[in-house]
């Protein structure tokens, strides 16, 4: 939506004094601390037409404007459009986040304290989910039998990992039964990453099994459990500041609060919204009913991947009411993902 230059610092000036204050904006607040230089009879005109619009609307019987989700996603836009997102003053942010997400922690440590970082530099929730396990691409496999129905495995992945593990097979094999299946597992599948190895073999195993031949059916018996990768289930997150919205919530939105805590809780909901933000190139922003999820209706997420050097494999957000101050937030979260990529990226 186009607004001329009057109309978009109006509704930039209100929005903002509405962040800071949490009430209706009235014209005489606007004409007095807006800094527009016009009678608050033109600023009544302007509020109408941007009613009118749909970016503002009257709570009540009140004669103050509040935004809605269409004028808060302008100011957002706007914002992002500005010369206040690259502002030299973040350089403090990020020494002090460096300082916090130093990489002599584990990615469990350092995933905890950008949920709690976040939590603290906004004063509303902070979400960090859980780094996805990276595809592990096959080298070489090398079986070797053990006494007791148990086979040690040695898994060369990616360029030069060496895992070793211990299965338990349907029966004993011997070492030049076991020879053969790691031969031919290099040699099918040399390259491939285990995910893609494992489907070849469940579509493998559909088949008869009458049909095989012996070295098939040792090989499906092994590798199965061999290249069976851990990590399967479902990734999580890391909530923390709950309370923080808590704190800022209002006495008639209880109920939509506990609501979004039901969505922390039952994570399946925040788990899609975050993987959409997974595809995003840069920060994201849903406000409101954007997410396309009842719980955020009064709330909104400003969300961005972080990344390791083949792609991202995390999300970190902040969740606040609609009205959260969007130029902190917005850099606060961006900063932070640039910083905790570059800490897992030295680990």
């Amino acid at each position: 939506m186009e607004l001329n230059e009057r109309k978009q610092r109006l509704l930039m000036a209100l929005v903002e004094r509405h962040i800071r204050d949490g009430q209706p904006v009235g014209s005489k607040t606007l004409a007095q601390g807006g800094g527009l230089a016009v009678s608050p009879a033109t600023i009544r005109n302007i509020m109408a037409e941007l009613e009118d619009l749909g970016l503002l609307i009257s709570p009540h019987t009140s004669a103050g404007r509040v935004p809605t989700e269409r004028g808060y996603r302008l100011y957002v836009d706007t914002l992002l459009a500005s010369s206040a997102m690259r502002s030299p003053d973040h350089q403090q942010l990020r020494d002090e986040l460096r300082q916090l997400l130093a990489p002599d922690q584990s990615p469990q440590e350092l995933v905890s304290q950008a949920s709690r970082t976040l939590a603290e530099l906004t004063r509303m929730a902070g979400l960090v989910a859980a780094p996805r396990r990276q595809v592990s691409t096959l080298r070489q496999v090398e079986f070797l039998p053990l006494s007791g129905q148990r086979v040690l495995v040695i898994l060369v992945v990616n360029r030069s990992e060496v895992q070793n593990r211990i299965i338990h097979t349907a029966r004993e094999y011997d070492e030049s039964e076991l020879r053969q299946a790691a031969n031919y597992i290099n040699y099918t599948y040399g390259g491939c990453d285990l995910d893609a190895i494992c489907d070849g073999l469940l579509s493998t195993m559909a088949a008869d099994r009458a049909q095989m031949d012996a070295l098939m059916r040792t090989t499906l018996d092994v590798a199965g459990q061999a290249l069976r990768q851990s990590g399967d289930e479902e990734s999580d997150y890391v909530v923390s500041g709950e309370s923080n919205l808590l704190d800022s919530a209002e006495a008639d939105s209880i109920d939509k609060l506990r609501d979004l805590f039901n969505a922390f809780n039952h994570k399946r909901d925040i788990l899609h919204l975050l993987e959409r933000s997974m595809k995003a190139d840069g920060v994201q922003i849903f406000i409101g009913r954007e997410s396309g999820y009842q719980p955020f209706e009064e709330y909104s997420l400003v969300s961005a991947p972080y990344r390791l050097e083949n792609g991202p494999v995390g999300v970190l957000a902040v969740v606040g009411p609609t009205r959260m101050d969007y130029e902190k937030v917005i850099p606060t979260v961006d900063i932070t993902a640039r910083i905790l990529s570059a800490a897992l990226n030295q680990l």
